[in-house]
């Protein structure tokens, strides 16, 4: 046991694999969820849980669990995996290392001949990214019960087109009911996505926990008039207007809490012609805080600085909430044996709270649940130029195998 580890070229090779699959244009990937390439990474997936002898089912919500059974068929399942879908411009490593090293393990675990008392599966969660479909995360959100299966259907893309419908496409709209069971425990192992450990020079990060995170929609109404003839002084311009909101809300973070973040991902302008003041724009917003209060406190400040610029340019303003997913603690002995799969090793470690948001939050509503992070160059993610060493990959991993295996052979 003391010497068990993963196939390190094994795991390097399958993550070199997958990343033909819906490559990007600058060495990254892009395999916007419940569209083809995102198919194609299923269907390889399967295939090589297949050859691992395990055995596949698909949920209602299209969420994969790859299953090696344990001794005892009565004893609940440890679970691991991430997410294969990417951003429009992703890296390759975001979530796809997560599920190939939950697989990994699993191979490794047949290359010792070794049987674990509890059933070890590889999970892969549906549309975690939220970027083709809002929310994010909705194939967990599903799977634990905070949000209902016919909401997550009916999410529709910038095209109109249907998540439910799409989902039925690519044949990955399975039979087995989208709701929680019984599980032992779920990790996920994930690239940090951001610089802590490169700059600490940890090789292994241990997570304790996500931040909160909310989403936001925000329409800015104002007025259409001509651009030559409308003196400056009565232009009601939606697009000044919230030009001036995301500046407010860029300066209001930073006044507010060193350890908060906001992001203004998506601006759509309208009617957009060069020569036409703009009446309406709509705009997202990101805000994220490790503690609730503190997030509670940055959401009223940004809202009452943006519903300021409003009032004060004599535009109209809707802030509506899409998403809110609280801050979460991962529990003492799930972290616990992360950690010490870590000292095993003899791998640098350290604490570290998640900034971004995983499927793992949603699981720690109905199990215990832990997290490993490797560190990525430059801490750069949702990015093509994510990276990742096949060194790191590989410790993460061991990691993750080593704590699989403690977790699948508690009483």
């Amino acid at each position: 046991m003391s010497e068990l580890k993963v196939n390190g070229a094994r795991l390097w090779a399958s993550l070199e694999e997958m990343a033909q699959i819906g490559p990007g244009v600058a060495g990254g990937n892009r395999r916007l969820a419940l569209t083809d390439e995102d198919k194609a990474g299923r269907d390889r997936f399967v295939a090589w849980a297949r050859e691992a002898g395990c055995e596949v089912s698909i949920d209602q919500v299209g969420n994969i669990f790859a299953r090696r059974p344990g001794t005892d068929a009565a004893a609940e399942p440890v679970l691991a995996g991430s997410h294969l879908d990417t951003q429009p411009t992703g890296g390759r490593y975001d979530g796809v290392f997560g599920v190939l090293a939950a697989l990994e393990a699993i191979r490794s675990l047949n290359d010792a001949g070794l049987r674990t008392r509890r059933a070890v599966e590889a999970v892969v969660w549906t549309n975690e990214e939220g970027s083709r479909f809002q929310p994010a995360m909705n194939g967990s959100g599903v799977f634990a019960g905070v949000m209902a299966l016919q909401t997550a259907y009916d999410a529709r893309d910038a095209a109109g087109l249907r998540f439910g419908d799409e989902l039925a496409r690519i044949g990955y709209q399975g039979d087995v009911p989208a709701r929680a069971r019984p599980i032992h425990a779920y990790l996920e192992a994930h690239i940090e996505q951001g610089p802590i450990l490169e700059v600490e020079g940890k090789e292994i990060g241990i997570v304790t926990g996500i931040q909160g995170i909310k989403w936001f929609k925000l329409a800015v109404r104002g007025f259409n008039a001509h651009a030559g003839t409308t003196p400056m002084e009565v232009r009601r311009d939606a697009l000044v207007g919230a030009a001036r909101m995301v500046d407010a809300v860029d300066r209001v973070t930073r006044a507010t809490r060193p350890d908060a973040v906001a992001t203004v991902g998506m601006f759509s302008v309208s009617p957009g012609s060069i020569n036409v003041i703009n009446e309406q724009v709509s705009l997202s917003l990101d805000l994220r805080c490790p503690d609730g209060a503190g997030l509670s406190t940055l959401e009223s400040k940004v809202r009452a600085a943006c519903e300021e610029v409003a009032e004060r340019m004599g535009l109209g303003l809707d802030f509506e909430e899409i998403w809110y997913a609280p801050p979460t603690a991962f529990p003492d002995p799930v972290v616990g044996a992360v950690e010490r799969s870590a000292v095993s090793l003899g791998y640098t470690a350290r604490r570290i709270v998640s900034g971004a948001g995983h499927d793992a939050k949603y699981l720690a509503d109905i199990c215990p649940t832990g997290m490993i992070f490797i560190p990525c160059k430059g801490g750069v993610s949702h990015n093509e130029a994510e990276r990742i060493e096949p060194a790191q990959a590989e410790q993460g991993a061991n990691v993750l195998l080593r704590t699989v295996l403690e977790l699948a052979e508690r009483a």
